[in-house]
């Protein structure tokens, strides 16, 4: 069941970052399907949020559509080379948005493994930059409606509510000062998937 645009327009970014844990992202790209189950997220709220893209509240044209309401994608390029896939969530203007991080590859494995140019599977999706190169998502899913036929989200089969998640700090924010030691990065504990910092 695709999971609809009443979920990401709650107000509580944290709440919605934790229960992303055990979804199943999946995307659409010349007519192949891949999709993964979300094993790694992390939290930004908005304007009062030093790691934010959104802070100090200023509206950029990079930043625009996390300023429209929830359920839609926010797209940005790091280092010049790797797309990062969030998810907006909240009502317009309050700019919350969850990091993608890592996700456990469900099905499309040999698309996903051509496109990072790898023949094994291990670690293909095991960060927010490869992920979104395994899935095919680039800059033109900026802003792409999560209840679409593009880029969806669906609850899992299955009982995920017995997940360990585990609180810790969010990765590559020192910048933000004090906000940087926040226990707004989530995951699955003992997943082999997740990230390494």
């Amino acid at each position: 069941m695709i999971i609809d645009k009443a979920f990401y327009l709650r107000n509580d970014v944290l709440q919605i970052g934790q229960e992303l844990l055990g979804t199943i992202l999946h995307t659409r790209v010349d007519n192949k399907i891949t999709s993964g189950i979300i094993v790694e997220t992390e939290a930004y709220c908005g304007s009062i949020d030093r790691a934010s893209h959104a802070y100090p509240g200023k509206l950029t044209n990079r930043n625009k559509i996390m300023f429209e309401a929830g359920g839609r994608a926010y797209i940005y390029l790091i280092y010049g080379i790797h797309y990062l896939f969030n998810i907006v969530t909240n009502k317009s203007d309050m700019a919350d948005a969850i990091l993608i991080r890592a996700v456990e590859p469900v099905s499309g494995v040999e698309t996903m493994m051509q496109r990072r140019g790898k023949n094994s599977m291990e670690r293909i999706t095991s960060g927010p930059g490869i992920l979104t190169e395994a899935m095919g998502i680039d800059k033109s899913f900026y802003g792409e409606d999560l209840t679409g036929n593009r880029v969806w989200l669906e609850y899992a089969p299955g009982n995920f509510e017995k997940i360990q998640i585990v609180k810790t700090t969010r990765i590559g924010v020192d910048y933000a000062g004090d906000d940087a030691k926040l226990p707004w990065r989530f995951y699955i504990k003992d997943n082999p998937w997740i990230s390494k910092p």
